[in-house]
Parts: C-alpha cells; structure tokens; sequence
C-alpha cells in the first residue's frame, strides 16, 4: 500500500487557489439513538478531549457510556432539530456561505468550506475536495474563540494527520484563537445590545463557557484565561458593573471537578437569593448547537424558573448575523495576509504571455 495518496491529474486549466476551512466540533446526522452512537463514540475516543490511559478509558466508554447515553442525547437532539437538519450544521453552512458572498461582492475568490472535526463532513473529506479545485495555501478556522487542546489542537491534529498522506502539501495557517479581537468583542456587544433594547435589560448577565475538567488549567491550557478575558473585556464594552455579570463553566461530564463556578447551580442559586431576571450568553460558541439551545435555553431555563426566577433569557450566538460576517471577514482576512485568492492556470499564464507578445508586435 502506498505511503502517500496519489495526487489528482495535472490540469492546465486549474488555477491555484487560497483557502480557508472552517472546522466547527460537529453533530449526529439524525436524532436518533443509532446516529448519535457514532457520532458519540468518535467524540469520545478522541485523546485530546478524554486524557486518561486509553484502555481505562475505551473500557468505561465502551460498557457504560455507549449502551446507555445515545438514546438520552437524541432525545435532547430531537428537542432542538431544526427542519434542515442540525442548528449546528445549518449555522455552520450558513456562516461559510455567507462569508464567502461577502468576499464575491468584493471581488475575491477563495475557496471557502466547512467541515466537522466529529461526524460528516469530515476534515479529510473536505480537504480532498479542495485539493481536487486546486487548493495550494490553507487557512484553518477551528470555530472556537479561545483556544482550548481539545478544541483547536483537535482540529490542527485532523488537519495535520490528513496531509500527513499527501505528497505535495499546502502552505499552511492556523486561527489560533480570537478571543479578545476588537471586532469579535464588539459582536457580541452589538448582539447583547441589540436584545436589550428589544426586553430591557437583566438583573444580571451571565456569560456562560463550555467546561473543560479543572486538571486542564493546571497543566497549562489557557482556556480559563481566555475565557474571563473575553467575558472582561464584553462587560468593559458594555459599561457594566462588576455586580451585573458573571462568568459561569457548562457542560460538566463524569465526577472529577471542572472549571466553576457551575451554570445551573449558579442560576439556582440566584433564582433564590432573590434575582428575578437573567440573560445568559455563550461567547464560547460560534453557532448555536445543543449545550447553547438545549442545555441553555431549555435545562437551564427551567432550573433558573423552578428555583424562584421570574424571567430567563438566552441571547443567541453570533451564528451568521451581518455584522459579525463582515467583522469575521475582516478578522480572516489579517490572517490570510499576503496570500492572492489565486494564482493564474498554466494556460491562463501562456494566454497572457501571448497577448503580451501579440501587443508588443502591433506595437513595432
């Protein structure tokens, strides 16, 4: 078996192209027990996102996990699906579409797709794809504003081990993270107020992240860090006070102890101390997905209202809003630096030599 995928023919009508891949975590096809199976088993088995020794790990997964937990989530699925399928996947797609309208109205052209790092369509897939239209320099975009080695490193590990089987590999680019740009901060600024000036203000912001287990931030991952950067620098935008916001960890798995202060335990807690109106968002999210319209807008609604809250509000992701694709573009495009859209085909170049040959010859 060869060492290294065979390349597609040489074409001499193929211009070399720019592009940019946007990668979001991913999702079961359907809702049901027998999509999110794999989907789960895939996410789970990855060694970036469950650090412990793998035969430890794929035991527990493999006998108590797999059995019991897909029929749980497609119900949570099926809570959110929307009629084109996945909030995650139509978000994503849409995101990608509408930046790539956004550069055609201006007159550039890259290549401008989306993939999963879990399920379909996966990052080998697309990249393929995008080898076969002339793909020569590629900007990754893990969908995640802070860095996290679960998240962003998992992505860069995809990539990574997909042109590991090319022979001829693309210059390469990496969105790190965007944390604290200007223009991802005034975003979610823009979509906070824009709410409030639809149903007034809250008692109290939560700005809510995904859990990531406590070991991570000591060992060195700087998650955590980014994530109250975002959330300092949102509420220094807004002018709020240090008593209007907080900062609260999701998504809790297992038994060891993950990032706190909890979300749902946080809400319920103010639902008793007496706050009567909350609005929470997520700025760890790119598109909304089932821990942001589920876990959030439904689980955390409930807990919130049950323990005493008057009123609950999930202010949406920033998904494919008008103004964050024009902010996003502008964020991608100091990335993307110096790198043309593309690069003349052989025949586009000899067409133009020509008509260089031929001007000069009227010329004389």
């Amino acid at each position: 078996m060869a060492r290294y995928a065979p390349e597609p023919p040489f074409r001499h009508d193929r211009p070399q192209r720019t592009g940019v891949l946007l990668v979001n975590l991913g999702t079961p096809a359907a809702p049901t027990p027998e999509a999110v199976r794999p989907f789960l088993r895939e996410f789970l088995s990855d060694p970036r996102v469950i650090e412990l020794p793998r035969w430890l790990w794929q035991t527990i997964l493999h006998l108590f996990i797999l059995p019991r937990r897909p029929k749980a989530n497609a119900q949570k699925y099926a809570s959110i699906w929307l009629d084109e399928g996945s909030p995650l996947e139509v978000y994503t797609e849409r995101l990608t579409h509408a930046l790539e309208s956004h550069w055609t109205e201006r007159g550039r052209e890259p290549l401008v797709r989306w993939a999963m790092r879990y399920g379909e369509p996966s990052v080998a897939k697309v990249l393929a794809r995008m080898k076969e239209e002339g793909l020569r320099r590629l900007l990754v975009v893990p969908l995640y504003p802070q860095y996290c080695a679960s998240t962003t490193a998992s992505v860069f590990d995809a990539v990574a081990a997909e042109l590991m089987r090319w022979r001829d590999v693309p210059e390469l680019r990496l969105v790190r993270h965007w944390h604290d740009d200007p223009r991802y901060i005034e975003a979610l600024a823009q979509t906070l107020e824009t709410h409030w000036a639809q149903h007034g203000r809250p008692d109290k912001l939560i700005l809510s992240f995904h859990g990531m287990p406590r070991r991570t931030l000591e060992l060195g991952d700087p998650y955590h860090c980014e994530c109250h950067k975002t959330a300092r620098l949102v509420a220094e935008r807004l002018g709020l006070a240090p008593d209007q916001w907080l900062v609260t960890f999701q998504s809790r798995f297992g038994r060891a102890r993950w990032l706190e202060p909890y979300t749902q335990p946080t809400l319920e807690r103010l639902a008793r101390e007496g706050v009567a109106r909350v609005d929470v968002l997520c700025p760890g999210f790119a598109t909304d997905c089932l821990e942001t319209l589920e876990e959030i807008g439904m689980e955390c609604r409930t807990a919130f209202l049950e323990a005493g809250g008057k009123q609950f509000h999930y202010v949406p992701c920033l998904n494919d809003s008008p103004f964050w694709v024009e902010r996003f573009a502008a964020l991608l495009e100091d990335h993307l630096g110096h790198w043309p859209d593309r690069t003349p085909s052989t025949d586009e170049e000899l067409q133009a030599r020509l008509a260089r040959a031929k001007a000069m010859g009227a010329k004389q």
